[in-house]
């Protein structure tokens, strides 16, 4: 997991094609799977090493959240700041061009490599957004939490460039043409390298990956279109409609310290059964858990401080996330925790409550956290932070 990094690195290049674990981690979402009833019982989906299968990057939204489906398994993100006399909207019409002749294969800065199924995703942080309108979404930073060793290069930034494919190999080539484009403008707070594995049935239209824990984590999130409009996508105000808002948070994993647990202990954790992703309360791995269920001597079956009860939705109050995490393997093994939700407190209530007592947190350090305003969709009449940066 690695620290800031002022430029493109070798570290960050390795990160991009080491093999880690799948990721996840906290209460948020995956998509559904791609074929309804493509899977019979809960085995990993196969994935290509490098898919060809192009993702345009113009429409209403952004691609990169929830397309492609499965999720690439590479990512790489890159988060900085400009400095203060930098126009923001030509800025991001640049990098927005830059997106589409580099998803297209017509960049020479690919220096030949096939684009496949390449997504980047941009993002502005508080201090832009306020600089556009303090009333918008987004505007807010994140506050702080516990369990939190975040040096200050690593808390907020002003741009978040989201960068995944198959191919491990574009990432750092296309960061280092972003940046470029970029120039003297952006100065690079951190970068961070992830993968994730293969996508693991749990019904006939969900899937999630196993965490680095060990887990199937992610089940519970937006699924349908009509939810995805309902807890996903900004409907408003105009310069902001059809964005949503990012979290960003790399944290460490105590791996040692959980495996030492018994299945039973780390079952206990998350309130799920390891092998299948199944409540303790039972039922179905998508399904609800019961939390009032009780052994017969009075003990709940999904533990006070169990993950999915801390986490639950229902139980906060608040609406669902959907989460695109991969997991780390430098210097230590941890977590990219990157969730998309249309309002803040979707995040910030949850982990407040999880913050209270949850005993999967007590696995985590948080070394770096921010929140972006993921720009709305563009296209080549539309540039890129056109409606929000006049």
């Amino acid at each position: 997991m690695s620290r800031a990094d002022s430029s493109p690195s070798r570290r960050a290049f390795i990160g991009a094609t080491g093999a880690v674990a799948a990721a996840g981690l906290t209460s948020g979402c995956e998509s559904p799977a791609p074929t309804p009833g493509q899977h019979s019982s809960p085995a990993s989906t196969p994935q290509a090493s490098a898919s060809t299968t192009q993702v345009s990057p113009t429409g209403r939204h952004q691609a990169g959240i929830t397309l492609p489906q499965p999720a690439q398994p590479n990512l790489l993100a890159v988060v900085a700041d400009l400095g203060d006399a930098v126009a923001v909207g030509p800025l991001l019409a640049e990098l927005g061009q830059a997106v589409r002749t580099l998803t297209a294969g017509t960049d020479p800065r690919l220096l030949g490599l096939a684009p496949g199924d390449l997504t980047v995703t941009i993002g502005v942080g508080p201090r832009l957004v306020r600089r556009a309108d303090p009333a918008l979404p987004g505007a807010a930073d994140l506050p702080r939490f516990s369990r939190e060793q975040i040096a200050p290069h690593a808390r907020g930034g002003d741009l978040l460039i989201q960068i995944c494919a198959s191919d491990p190999l574009l990432l750092p080539v296309v960061a280092a043409a972003l940046v470029q484009q970029a120039g003297h403008r952006i100065r690079e707070r951190w970068r961070q390298s992830a993968r994730r594995g293969p996508n693991v049935a749990v019904d006939k239209d969900v899937s999630a990956p196993r965490n680095l824990l060990g887990f199937i984590d992610g089940i519970v999130g937006p699924r349908t279109t009509a939810e995805h409009q309902r807890h996903l996508w900004l409907a408003g105000p105009a310069p902001v409609a059809g964005g949503t808002i990012a979290v960003v948070r790399r944290m460490e994993l105590d791996l040692p310290r959980f495996a030492a647990l018994s299945v039973a202990d780390q079952e206990a954790v998350f309130g799920r059964r390891r092998a299948t992703g199944v409540p303790l309360s039972g039922g179905t791995a998508a399904g609800d858990p019961n939390l009032g269920a009780k052994t017969p001597d009075g003990r709940y079956l999904v533990p006070a401080d169990a993950h999915i009860r801390r986490a639950n939705p229902n139980v906060v109050g608040v609406g669902l996330m959907l989460r695109r995490s991969y997991s780390t393997d430098e210097p230590t093994p941890g977590l990219l925790f990157i969730s998309f939700q249309n309002d803040i407190r979707t995040f910030t209530r949850t982990l407040a409550r999880m913050d209270d007592s949850d005993a999967l947190l007590r696995f985590t350090t948080t070394t770096a956290s921010a929140t972006f305003l993921i720009l709305p969709g563009f296209d080549q009449q539309h540039p890129l932070g056109a409606k929000t940066f006049h």
